[in-house]
């Protein structure tokens, strides 16, 4: 579909739309919006149903960014005036299937923790458990962001993979800026990381790329989320674990806090 604008083609109006965005959403964000509008050609009429064809085979969450995509650029136009109403408010996009969220107790939380015991994710997957954290979030994790003690985290930023490469960006909403209080579980755990650095920095001398990050792909420098994510799965295929995804260990953090308080509340 080339609807003509004032100044042009539908895909031209498009393209000014991009620009416009690109400097008011994180860079992570508008590649997203990039790639999904160049998904095919933007004809609404059948465009979704064409797209979940078995042909094409995108999923539905795929589908659904793309109709949020299309609705925030069209409804730019109505207010730029190239347009009078919003094609792409009346449209019905697809309700993606959820993926299905495994349940990490406490006793399954410990069989991951032990199947990462002397690897270079150890420290992350135990952040992750006892705090809640997303993978960027700790990947972009520095030492001077935890308190003396080791007793609060202050998440400040989160690491982001780009086109352009890693990127440290702001957390995505104001929410996302928080202190957490680190329970005493992880203190070992932040301790070996921290003796852990000491010794390969002594060990690669000038070739050490001092970040001050927790998390480092060895060398000081920072550890891409996605290899973070690709180690995890190896590992847990080579225990024979149940696949469960990194983002889900976030998860353990509720159900092990809520196990907890139920058992202060036991001895009460």
């Amino acid at each position: 579909m080339q609807t003509v604008t004032q100044t042009g083609t539908f895909g031209e109006y498009l393209e000014a739309w991009l620009a416009h965005a690109q400097g008011r959403v994180r860079q992570s964000t508008w590649e997203g919006y990039e790639s999904s509008i160049e998904i095919g050609p933007l004809s609404l009429q059948n465009l979704y149903s064409s797209l979940l064809s078995r042909e094409r085979s995108l999923s539905g969450g795929t589908v659904l960014n793309l109709h949020l995509i299309l609705t925030q650029a069209l409804g730019q136009a109505v207010r730029w005036g190239y347009l009078s109403t919003n094609p792409a408010s009346g449209a019905q996009p697809p309700r993606p299937k959820r993926a299905e969220l495994v349940m990490v107790d406490a006793e399954l939380a410990d069989r991951l923790l032990k199947a990462v015991e002397g690897t270079r994710i150890e420290c992350a997957v135990a952040i992750a458990v006892s705090t809640g954290m997303r993978r960027g979030e700790i990947a972009g994790l520095r030492w001077q962001d935890i308190t003396e003690g080791f007793s609060k985290v202050h998440v400040r930023r989160t690491l982001q993979n780009t086109r352009k490469g890693l990127i440290f960006e702001n957390p995505k909403t104001p929410r996302s800026r928080r202190v957490i209080v680190l329970p005493e579980f992880l203190r070992p755990y932040l301790e070996r990381q921290k003796l852990d650095q000491e010794r390969r920095r002594a060990e690669l001398s000038d070739a050490w790329q001092d970040n001050g990050l927790v998390i480092d792909q060895g060398d000081g420098r920072p550890y891409n989320p996605d290899s973070v994510s690709s180690y995890w799965r190896g590992t847990l295929r080579r225990a024979g674990l149940p696949h469960v995804r990194f983002h889900d260990l976030r998860h353990a953090h509720a159900t092990m806090m809520l196990s907890q308080g139920r058992a202060s509340q036991d001895r009460l």
